[in-house]
């Protein structure tokens, strides 16, 4: 009789392997297409809360679903003249503008709790019905389109989503689908599909959509878009999941495998879609069509008018014109015109608005300890640079850069107190930042000077630990008060935290050439660690290439 088979011993025994988690997968999944593929497909992930509400059980079995809470809709109480006042605080200028748009979103969010409070009802009859009051703005680059929008979305509390309309093509070529918009919204309400329902999408840049009929061929960025977005901006439906994304459709199968069947569609009734673009040349359309282009001699009175005058005429046939779908147009009833800026817009942008660039500028140098004072000529000088920009309030920014670049480098350097921005510096920022630095420098020597003991009673600690002798000139003692009040240290405490690893590092030194005294040199204050790294070099060259020495004791 055979013996029977040995048992496996436990040490030996194959361990049960933990199954990789939702994360594992896609993470592992999405580097072998990235590599295999060269990173040319998108991965997108939706997740949170609110996207898939579920209640797990002890030992991840599946739970059961909650139920939807319909009355938890989203909840609108504001009034045009609120929204308005919201937007004096960050716009200024753009009064009708913000008057149409204020009113175009509380009809918009009106609109929809009354929707949900009728399908909720219980009363006979048809039900209610509205059209939504989708908006497109009519501007030049940099007047506050998009600060408006922002703005609103921030003071409703809904999520949303700006994206610039040119990186969108028609279904089944390459570029981005006009459906992730949808899906962007519920990442920016993490993962709340109701809320997400209610948020606000943007789009920029629209007027590259138009095609004229010039263009032939098949049109992937312009025409098919517009026809793309006709249903988002009505009403439909758009998958949770992106059907063409790999990742998403991991996520489902994982989700389906988990027992997590919630919602998983977003439906874009009550999403409010904005569209905007600088629309170059729809001015002449509008012109041709009411003939404002005389022919021949005109009086001064009868001079053609500013585009931005024009813009307020525009009908649905002028942008049918430019290029766009006629249901396209249909589907954004509400028009918006932004005009211009002056040189007096931008200065009041600088002084008045919360959210200025002077404020931005201000927290930059008062992090190196530096309170910047912007004087008022100066900002009407930099208004007045900007308007010849002609980008709107983003010339500020081009502007103030050309004069507060080096000032931003050097000054936290400098430890000077405070900055003042005049109309003279903006003029000759080179001279005033002359003036700063010997100012600079006139400081450092005062404050070297009465801090002058201080490093001498330094010196001599070191000197009775170590039995080597540091030097300080005027000069590094300057250096050692100025560097020790920009980082808001005691002179002696800046000196025991730079000087901490020198004893070691002149001992080397000084077992090569014998030298017990060593002159610490104004540069030395800003790169100690160099400065000793190259005394050490220097002492265990050759004496033949030794081009530095160390101060000896006589």
């Amino acid at each position: 009789m055979s013996d029977p088979t040995p048992e496996t011993p436990e040490a030996d025994k194959p361990k049960p392997t933990t199954p990789a988690s939702p994360e594992e997968v896609t993470r592992k999944l999405e580097d072998f297409i990235k590599n295999t593929l060269g990173g040319q497909v998108l991965f997108t992930r939706i997740d949170g809360p609110g996207a898939r509400r579920t209640q797990e059980t002890d030992g991840d079995k599946p739970g059961e679903e909650e139920p939807a809470d319909n009355s938890a809709a989203f909840e609108f109480n504001y009034k045009p003249a609120d929204i308005k006042a919201h937007l004096d605080r960050f716009v200024i200028r753009q009064d009708e503008a913000k008057k149409v748009l204020a009113t175009a979103v509380c009809d918009h969010y009106h609109h929809a709790r009354m929707l949900h409070e009728d399908r909720e009802s219980d009363r006979p009859g048809p039900r209610l019905e509205f059209s939504k009051q989708n908006v497109i703005i009519i501007g030049p680059t940099g007047v506050g389109k998009t600060y408006l929008v922002k703005h609103i979305a921030d003071l409703i509390g809904v999520p949303f989503v700006k994206a610039d309309a040119t990186k969108f093509s028609e279904t089944g070529y390459v570029g981005a689908d006009v459906d992730d918009l949808v899906r962007d919204l519920v990442a920016k309400a993490n993962g709340d599909i109701e809320l997400a329902e209610h948020g606000i999408i943007y789009l920029d840049e629209i007027d590259k959509l138009s095609s004229g009929p010039e263009k032939l061929g098949r049109d992937v960025s312009g025409r098919g878009v517009q026809t793309a977005l006709l249903k988002l901006m009505e009403e439909t439906e758009v998958p949770l999941y992106a059907p063409n994304d790999i990742r998403s459709q991991m996520q489902m199968m994982f989700d389906t495998r988990k027992g997590r069947t919630g919602r998983e569609v977003v439906n874009t009734r009550n999403i409010l879609f904005i569209v905007s673009g600088a629309f170059s040349g729809l001015d002449k359309i509008i012109e041709k069509r009411t003939n404002r282009k005389s022919i021949g001699f005109v009086s001064a009175d009868m001079k053609t008018a500013a585009p931005e005058h024009l813009f307020r005429e525009v009908r649905t046939k002028d942008f049918i014109d430019y290029g766009f779908e006629a249901e396209f147009i249909g589907r954004l009833p509400v028009r918006v015109v932004c005009d211009p800026l002056s040189a007096d817009d931008m200065f009041q942008i600088m002084k008045n608005s919360e959210g200025s660039l002077i404020r931005q500028y201000e927290r930059e140098f008062a992090a190196y300890g530096v309170k910047a004072v912007f004087e008022d000529d100066a900002l009407r000088e930099i208004a007045s640079r900007a308007e010849e920009e002609k980008t709107g309030a983003r010339g500020l920014v081009t502007a103030w850069e050309r004069v507060l670049r080096d000032f931003k480098f050097e000054m936290p350097s400098l430890g000077l107190p405070e900055l003042r921005i005049d109309g003279a510096l903006v003029k000759n920022p080179e001279s005033v930042l002359a003036k700063c630095r010997m100012e600079a420098a006139s400081m450092a020597f005062e404050l070297g000077a009465a801090h002058a003991d201080e490093v001498r009673a330094f010196a001599q600690r070191f000197q009775d630990a170590h039995e080597f002798t540091l030097e300080f000139d005027d000069a590094s003692i300057a250096a050692l008060a100025s560097r020790a009040r920009r980082e808001g240290l005691a002179v002696d405490a800046l000196c025991d935290k730079l000087f901490k690893d020198y004893a070691f590092g002149l001992k080397l030194v000084s077992r090569s050439t014998g030298a017990m005294s060593f002159r610490i040199p104004a540069e030395a204050i800003a790169h100690p660690d160099a400065f000793l790294s190259e005394l050490v070099v220097q002492a265990c060259r050759p004496s033949s290439e030794t081009t530095a020495t160390p101060s000896h004791e006589p």
